[in-house]
């Protein structure tokens, strides 16, 4: 018999959660769904003045009562925290030994099994067949928080790192929040980046991933104590071919999957047709100038150029000449040499301190101002306004607005935030 699992409801509030799950096991062909009760004694105590444990079990088979085919599971499958730990699933697939059991993930909207890296294979190490569901479907947050932010950002002369806002807004905002809400005590990410609680003053601490080569720690650095309370980071102590060779192991098949280095969003690479199709962005013609405010040549519109860029820039100055810094004001470009690219002094806005504290004095560490990027010494001043000003000991090249400075003592993320202006 295929049968579908479904963990965590338990009150009629969320009978449309059931009822989705019950169409969901309609569409895989699964002759019925079982429900694995969360939060009931004595696995969790309940709040003074609520309903009892025996109380919310009977709502809970009064509610599963009305979808057709779904059953409670016994109480004694339960284990602490969430429904689906490992052995409530092997105790299940030794309940249902010759039966193929599906995993019925989250609430809302339903993702196909080609939409993950082959999820049944992980899973099936457990004798459970998996089919995964989102906790929500954040499509609109999505394109409001991140998709549109990188079009605003773009059309103010910048260059964002949408990988950041979809960490601040996504992951560990709308996805955190939905776990919690429904019972949860954690959520896990694939980050190579490491999470620990300092013993002397209780505040969690964000350290760089043990393997240099693929640390993370640089794109989670607005993660707040809140969240790094409810972060598990299981592969931040391992390096990367230690985690192919594990999954190797197991016959996964994504064991060798190349490294994704683009943007979801823009998978082929192509930002600026995204900002015409997406953001329906008019990219507007100006004027390539140097620093004595001589015309060099037209550019295409701002967005299609970022600091640094040396190529496809259709300028013949006799010389190599690179993007220094875009004008959205007046809509140019200022070109310069290599030389030019290399400043010391940043300001940056939307600052983010991992201890929740801003320092009281100016703080002597490293940072760095892209993800690939060296740290470099450097001394970061809190600014009366919130912003921070950071002064490096040796001038960095192609410092970009938009882009994000990461402060660092030693292995340990003290926080960081947008650069919004270069000095």
């Amino acid at each position: 018999m295929r049968i579908g699992v479904y963990g965590g409801t338990f009150n009629p509030i969320h009978r449309g959660h059931l009822t989705a799950a019950r169409a969901a096991a309609d569409a895989l062909g699964l002759e019925k769904v079982l429900l694995i009760p969360d939060n009931l004694p004595p696995h969790k105590e309940l709040p003074a003045g609520s309903a009892t444990g025996e109380d919310r079990l009977a709502m809970c088979r009064l509610t599963a009562g009305e979808v057709p085919g779904m059953e409670v599971l016994d109480l004694e499958l339960r284990r602490s925290g969430p429904s689906y730990t490992s052995d409530t699933l092997a105790e299940l697939h030794a309940q249902y030994p010759d039966d193929e059991l599906w995993l019925l993930v989250g609430s809302d909207m339903f993702l196909s099994l080609q939409e993950w890296h082959e999820p049944e294979r992980i899973l099936s190490l457990a004798g459970i067949a998996a089919f995964h569901r989102t906790c929500g479907d954040e499509t609109e947050r999505f394109a409001r928080d991140v998709m549109d932010h990188f079009v605003a950002e773009y059309c103010a002369g910048h260059t964002p790192n949408p990988c950041i806002d979809c960490n601040r807004c996504l992951k560990f905002g709308a996805l955190l929040d939905r776990a919690l809400l429904l019972g949860y005590d954690y959520i896990a990410t694939g980050h190579y980046a490491r999470v620990e609680r300092d013993g002397q003053s209780g505040r969690w601490r964000l350290l760089r991933g043990r393997d240099r080569h693929k640390d993370q720690s640089y794109v989670l650095y607005q993660l707040t104590q809140y969240q790094l309370a409810h972060l598990l980071l299981p592969v931040g102590e391992f390096d990367k071919p230690t985690i192919r060779g594990s999954a190797r192991e197991a016959g996964l098949l994504n064991a060798d999957k190349a490294d994704s280095q683009d943007i979801c969003f823009v998978p082929d690479g192509d930002y600026v047709s995204f900002l015409r199709d997406y953001g329906h962005v008019e990219l507007t013609p100006g004027d390539f100038v140097d620093r004595e405010g001589r015309v060099l040549g037209r550019h295409k519109g701002l967005p299609c150029y970022t600091t640094g860029q040396r190529k496809g820039l259709g300028v013949s100055a006799g010389k190599h000449v690179y993007v220094v810094r875009k004008n959205a004001a007046d809509n140019t470009i200022l070109l310069g040499d290599n030389a030019d690219l290399f400043t010391d002094t940043l300001t940056a806005r939307d600052v983010n301190w991992i201890s929740g504290e801003t320092p009281p004095t100016p703080v002597r560490c490293t940072a760095k101002t892209r993800y690939s990027q060296t740290e470099a010494a450097c001394t970061a001043a809190p600014l009366p306004d919130g912003r921070l000003c950071v002064t490096f000991d040796e001038p960095q090249r192609a410092i970009t607005c938009g882009q994000s400075v990461v402060l660092y003592d030693g292995d340990r993320v003290l926080g960081g935030g947008t650069i919004d202006s270069v000095k």
